[in-house]
């Protein structure tokens, strides 16, 4: 690694004395960003978009019948502003529109236009070469063998650590 990464890595805030949990929980963080700045990037340079805008596309990608902007703002772990934010701008692009939800008439529902889609999908075929890109340093069996271990973290964390310490 250059000096210039070694300043800039969360990894590097670790020393030998810290827990080996701590140093493997820097680790997945600076790789983590190291990913997510490039996605964001690439998606910036390539589509002249964001990351948030990229996902909330693939939320609704996956809905065909949309999705309640209450509903977005859940999958996306964002308040209710900041989707309204982005569904005004992909709404102005004519890539999403809002319609009436036929359950409840007082809420609506988001959902990608037939533009929203093909421009999503072209979005998500690239976003996809570029993640497996940086993941072409890893043979599929040690991809599979990290994915099932992380797997296991994440069933542990899930089932044995409460949100809050007094829980």
């Amino acid at each position: 690694m250059t000096s210039n990464a070694q300043q800039i890595d969360a990894e590097t805030r670790a020393t030998h004395d810290d827990h080996q949990a701590l140093r493997l929980w820097l680790r997945l963080y600076a790789c983590t960003n190291l990913i997510e700045t490039r996605v964001r990037r690439r998606l910036q340079t390539r589509f002249g978009t964001t990351l948030p805008r990229f996902d909330l596309m693939a939320q609704l990608e996956r809905v065909p019948d949309g999705l309640r902007m209450r509903e977005l703002s859940g999958r996306l772990m964002v308040t209710g502003g900041n989707v309204t934010g982005l569904v005004d701008s992909l709404e102005a692009e004519g890539l999403v529109v809002r319609e009436a939800d036929g359950e409840d008439r007082r809420a609506l529902r988001v959902k990608l236009t037939r533009d929203g889609r093909r421009v999503f999908r072209g979005m998500a075929a690239e976003h996809e070469r570029w993640v497996v890109e940086m993941f072409a340093g890893l043979s599929n069996r040690e991809t599979r063998a990290f994915a099932e271990q992380l797997q296991t973290l994440k069933e542990y964390i899930v089932t044995h650590i409460p949100m809050d310490e007094d829980e």
